[in-house]
C-alpha cells in the first residue's frame, strides 16, 4: 500500500466516525448545518452528516440551582444580606428558545432576582422581612416565571435561605433578646419568692393559731384543776382563800424547783420568797374586788341615766296659767 491510499483511507474513516455522536441522559444537542438550525437530538447514539452538520451546543435538561446574593435596605434603614436560592430548568419542548433566544440565563435570573428583592425589602421592617421572607420568595418565582418562560425556562421553586443583618445590628438584637429573657427570669423568680413569703406567712399563722389553741386548753386545763384543787380543799375544812393561798404557795416551789432543777438555766425568778406569793394573792383579790366594784357602780349608773330618758317632762306652773 502506498502513502497516499493509507492516507485517503484514514481521511475516509475519520469522516465516517465523526458522524456518530453521542448525547448524555438529560441533555439535548442542537444540531446546526452551515450555520443554520437543523434538528435537536436527545440522549443515546445519533448520527449527523460529516462535515456538514455540527453540533452548536448541548443544552442540561437538570434542575439546576443559582444562588444570589442581594444587600438591601429595609424600611426601619436597616442594611441586610439575603440569599436567594433560584431552582430553574430547561424545558424539553422549548430548548431550541433556551438556546438561541437567550445568550447569559444566569445573569438574566440575577437581575430579575435583584429588582424583585429590591422592590420588596424596602416595604417591610426587619423584623417583617424575617417573618415574611417566604412571601418574597414567592414574589420572585412568580416574577421569574413571567419572565423566564418566553426563554424556554421554567422556574422550579425559590427559597430565601439566607438573612443577614449588619453585624452592629445582629448584636443590638442579640441584647434586646437576653435582656427580654433576663426580664421573665426575673417575672418568675419574684413570683417564685412571693409563694414562698405566702406560704411561710400561712404556716406561721397557722403555728401561731395552734400554739394559741394550746396555750388556751392549757390555761382552760389548770383552771379545771384548780376549782377542783378548791372544792377538794374546801371538802376537808378549808375555805376558799386559804385554798387559793396554798395553791400559789406549792406552785411558786414548783417553779423554784424547775429553774433550779436545769443546770444550764439563767432564769432568776424575783421576787423568790414565799411572802411573795402571798403579797402576789392578796394584790390578786384586791384588784377583784375593786374591779367588782367599778362595775357595780357603772350599772347603777347606766340605770339612773335610762329611768331619767323614759320620765316624761312635767309643764312648769307658768306653762299652766299660759295655758
Amino acid at each position: 500500500m502506498s502513502v497516499p491510499f493509507l492516507f485517503l483511507l484514514f481521511i475516509v474513516l475519520f469522516i465516517f466516525l465523526s458522524s456518530f455522536f453521542t448525547v448524555k441522559q438529560q441533555t439535548a444537542v442542537i444540531i446546526e448545518r452551515f450555520g443554520k438550525f437543523q434538528s435537536i437530538r436527545h440522549s443515546g447514539l445519533q448520527l449527523k452528516i460529516p462535515l456538514i452538520d455540527r453540533i452548536a451546543g448541548r443544552v442540561n435538561l437538570k434542575i439546576q440551582q443559582l444562588d444570589v446574593i442581594i444587600e438591601t435596605k429595609t424600611k426601619d434603614n436597616v442594611f441586610v444580606k439575603l440569599k436567594v436560592s433560584v431552582q430553574f430548568m430547561v424545558v424539553k419542548e422549548t430548548v431550541y428558545d433556551a438556546f438561541y433566544k437567550l445568550e447569559y440565563p444566569h445573569d438574566q435570573i440575577t437581575s430579575y432576582v435583584f429588582d424583585v428583592v429590591r422592590a420588596e425589602v424596602p416595604k417591610l421592617k426587619l423584623d417583617d422581612v424575617f417573618e415574611r421572607k417566604d412571601d418574597i420568595a414567592v414574589a420572585v418565582k412568580r416574577e421569574l416565571n413571567e419572565a423566564m418562560t418566553t426563554y424556554g425556562y421554567t422556574i422550579i421553586n425559590t427559597l430565601v435561605t439566607d438573612i443577614d443583618p449588619d453585624i452592629q445590628v445582629k448584636n443590638a438584637m442579640n441584647r434586646i433578646n437576653a435582656a427580654d429573657r433576663e426580664k421573665t427570669v426575673a417575672e418568675y423568680e419574684a413570683e417564685a419568692s412571693r409563694i414562698r413569703i405566702v406560704a411561710k406567712a400561712k404556716a406561721e399563722a397557722e403555728s401561731k393559731r395552734l400554739q394559741g389553741q394550746g396555750i388556751a386548753d392549757q390555761r382552760r386545763e389548770i383552771a379545771r384543776g384548780l376549782v377542783e384543787s378548791v372544792d377538794v380543799l374546801n371538802g376537808v375544812g378549808i375555805n376558799s382563800q386559804e385554798a387559793s393561798a396554798l395553791i400559789v404557795v406549792t406552785q411558786h416551789y414548783d417553779t423554784l424547783q424547775a429553774i433550779g432543777s436545769d443546770t444550764n438555766s439563767n432564769l432568776i425568778l424575783l421576787p423568790n420568797s414565799p411572802q411573795a406569793g402571798s403579797d402576789m394573792l392578796n394584790n390578786m383579790v384586791a384588784s377583784f374586788t375593786a374591779s367588782n366594784l367599778v362595775g357595780e357602780s357603772m350599772k347603777k349608773n347606766i340605770k339612773s341615766i335610762k329611768k331619767k330618758t323614759e320620765e316624761p317632762e312635767k309643764p312648769s306652773e307658768e306653762d299652766n296659767n299660759q295655758i
